[in-house]
């Protein structure tokens, strides 16, 4: 905190009473801010005065910039309290109010980003905007005192013109949210278009895609393995794309080398630089990108995915896992104070001597490439650490004495003051680490992840699940704090369904296929535009307050898998559970509104591709019933290659009796005397039961 913040503290804004963390972290500030809301926005009419968005994350290392530079600031505050009403929102609480003025900051100035700073009339209508203003004079922008008084005088002595500008605006979002590309029965050359796109922006040298700054795309590397288990041409350049990838992320600075988990991205195309934050949705989907990584490829390969896939699982449930109660919290920060620029996570060599024997050291300076002149611009001295290439690192010494070099360097570490975790749990975050724990705990033959995410679910329904009120989009705020109920969106729906039906295939437990089916009918019934096809991101709310009146449905994966890709993937799993028709109609409709554009979404379109591909392949169902030892070879050998459209679902044989509809139907009586046995079943008609592993490889080899 500042000398000038100094001065205010005993004196709190209204902020102290906010449940959200990055929020709370505002309420020392000299500011008169408001949460998101009627009542902020009345004041503004009531005083006519325009009102100041302030939209950030506790994660955000520019939001806390920008808050220590302006908003500490008395002079500052002087000008904002006067002239402005000041609303401050997180945008993980509220990703509704973010994505909408994202779009309005974006049609302002051609970019967005956070901190997110926009000047609105009383009625919430975005006239001007921007990302970061400095202080001063500097970095080609205008200090940021300069930009309130031009905008506060604009509103009182042309607000003609505001209006004008804030009509403008609103009609950018609309057209840019509304999609309108309808098309009919997208298939397999659509299909095959996604997936030139993405290999197209394969950088050959550093893996990834595209070049600075490089961040993971998860769905692209999941639709890039399902081509590559398939066969054909394609398979042995998807293979390659997906492989070289995945090693260059788990070598590079982007990866945690000592704790596990993945950094937000790279600042530079060579993944040595990272931001430092470490969110929940990014680590949820790379541990799935690793497991079927693991799943997919065999040998080192295979076993070298699976190391990194059990790091990550190591790390979120070290940092990311609430263990007592079942739940994932929703990030940890980059740094500890705006003076650490990646501090806690980098080495001097120094640093490194002071924790280690001389011959650890020297296997260290090998191993990681440890270099006077390290990373980092703020403190040229520092590594970021990082496996050295070619023969610096096969020269480093034994894994062993590797090993206990990482044990000793992150004992170290954790002495150092640890960055911010943001322990809230969020419903749609959790849908997607739940998804991932039960995908790499079934992957890597590891009971525990389940059992986990089982735990977690269960609280995840129990808190915010109710067929009649719907889904709330948070669990439980960080350290106890209450907080009001905040209406779920399409995302919180969609993950959580799938996660559910996740949870089913993993235990045959009839409960988790209920869960489902209601929250996907939920869903359906709340979000979906029967007369345009796909799914809004909101309930149609008609107090909606400036772009909230906007309707959007979101097509793009950023970062998170898209909401109509998800929401489609939930309706074709239930179809193939249920048989009811609705659920495929609904799909097929979603995949056609947007497939007449969608493919100059490219790389961002690849949760739809996934759920395209489902569509295109129609479900491959491999039912594992038994609880022996061949049960257990059986699963082995049926997850074996990761294919987006098939489930291996684990029965009991006591759970016969209460199966999916559709399911039901298919699977064929099974004698008592048969013993463990897998039936594979696709649409309609399943296959003889299977009692032998290599009578399942060969028919899943025809599937």
């Amino acid at each position: 905190m500042s000398d000038e913040s100094l001065k205010h503290v005993g004196t709190l804004n209204s902020l102290s009473r906010a449940a959200s963390a990055y929020l709370r972290s505002a309420q020392h500030q000299p500011i008169e801010w408001n949460e998101w809301g009627a009542e902020a926005f009345e004041k503004a009419r009531r005083e006519n005065k325009p009102v100041l968005l302030d939209i950030g994350a506790v994660w955000c290392h520019w939001c806390h910039v920008m808050d220590r530079e302006s908003y500490e600031n008395p002079g500052t505050a002087e000008i904002i309290n006067d002239k402005f009403v000041a609303v401050k929102v997180d945008r993980d609480e509220r990703p509704d109010v973010d994505t909408r003025y994202q779009a309005a900051v974006s049609a302002i100035s051609g970019q967005g980003g956070w901190p997110l700073t926009a000047f609105l009339t009383p009625d919430g209508k975005p006239y001007f905007g921007g990302t970061y203003f400095p202080p001063d004079e500097r970095y080609g922008r205008p200090s940021f005192q300069r930009v309130l008084l031009t905008m506060a005088d604009a509103f009182a002595n042309r607000r003609d013109e505001v209006e004008e500008s804030a009509g403008s605006v609103m009609m950018a979002i609309e057209h840019n949210e509304s999609f309108s590309g309808r098309a009919g029965s997208p298939g397999a050359p659509l299909l095959e278009k996604l997936i030139d796109s993405v290999m197209k922006q394969f950088d050959e040298r550093n893996g990834g895609f595209g070049s600075q700054p490089k961040f993971p795309h998860p769905g692209a590397l999941d639709l890039l393995m399902d081509v590559a288990g398939r066969g054909g041409e394609e398979a042995a350049r998807a293979r390659h794309v997906a492989a070289v990838t995945l090693e260059k992320m788990a070598a590079g600075g982007i990866y945690d080398q000592l704790a596990g988990g993945f950094h937000r991205y790279s600042v530079d195309e060579r993944w040595v630089v990272p931001h430092f934050e470490k969110m929940a949705y990014d680590n949820s989907e790379l541990l799935k990108n690793y497991a079927h990584a693991a799943q997919s490829f065999e040998g080192a390969q295979g076993a070298e995915f699976a190391r990194v896939a059990k790091d990550v699982l190591r790390w979120m449930d070290e940092w990311l896992s609430d263990r007592e109660l079942g739940g994932f919290y929703a990030s940890q920060d980059a740094d500890d104070s705006l003076d650490d620029d990646g501090d806690y996570f980098t080495w001097t060599r120094d640093e490194a001597a002071a924790v280690l024997t001389a011959e650890e050291f020297a296997v260290a300076e090998r191993y990681f490439d440890l270099r006077v002149v390290g990373d980092m611009h703020h403190n040229p001295q520092k590594n970021v650490l990082r496996p050295a290439a070619g023969p610096a690192r096969t020269a480093s010494g034994d894994a062993d004495v590797v090993q206990a070099v990482k044990s000793k360097m992150y004992a170290a570490r954790l002495l150092r003051k640890t960055p911010y975790v943001d322990k809230t749990v969020y419903t749609g975050w959790n849908g997607m680490c739940v998804s991932a724990y039960l995908a790499a705990g079934r992957a890597l033959g590891l009971e525990e992840p389940v059992e986990f995410a089982l735990r977690s679910l269960d609280r995840v329904l129990a808190a915010v699940w109710d067929a009649s009120a719907g889904m709330a989009h948070v669990v439980a705020y960080g350290e106890g704090v209450a907080g009001a109920r905040v209406a779920g969106v399409l995302e919180d729906y969609a993950f959580v369904a799938n996660a559910a039906l996740d949870a089913w295939e993993a235990t045959g437990e009839f409960k988790y296929y209920v869960a489902a089916k209601e929250i996907g009918d939920a869903m359906l019934a709340r979000f979906y535009d029967a007369t345009g096809g796909g799914f809004f991101d909101t309930e149609m709310d008609a107090a909606a307050i400036g772009a909230l009146s906007a309707r959007r449905k979101p097509l793009q994966d950023s970062p998170t898998p898209a909401g109509n890709a998800t929401a489609a993937t939930v309706l074709l799993r239930l179809h193939a559970l249920t048989g009811e028709a609705v659920y495929e109609t609904r799909a097929q409709e979603t995949l056609e509104t947007f497939a007449g554009i969608v493919e100059h979404f490219g790389l961002y379109a690849a949760s739809y591709g996934l759920a395209l591909r489902r569509a295109v392949e129609g479900p491959v169902q491999v039912c594992v019933i038994g609880e022996d030892a061949r049960a257990e070879e059986l699963a082995v050998a049926a997850m074996g290659r990761y294919a987006v459209n098939k489930s291996v679902v684990r029965l009991r044989r006591e759970q016969l009796g209460a199966l999916p509809p559709a399911l039901a139907e298919t699977l064929p009586f099974l004698p008592e005397a048969e013993g463990s046995v897998a039936v594979v079943c696709r649409g309609n008609a399943c296959l003889p039961p299977i009692g032998s592993v290599a009578e399942l490889v060969a028919a899943l080899g025809k599937h």
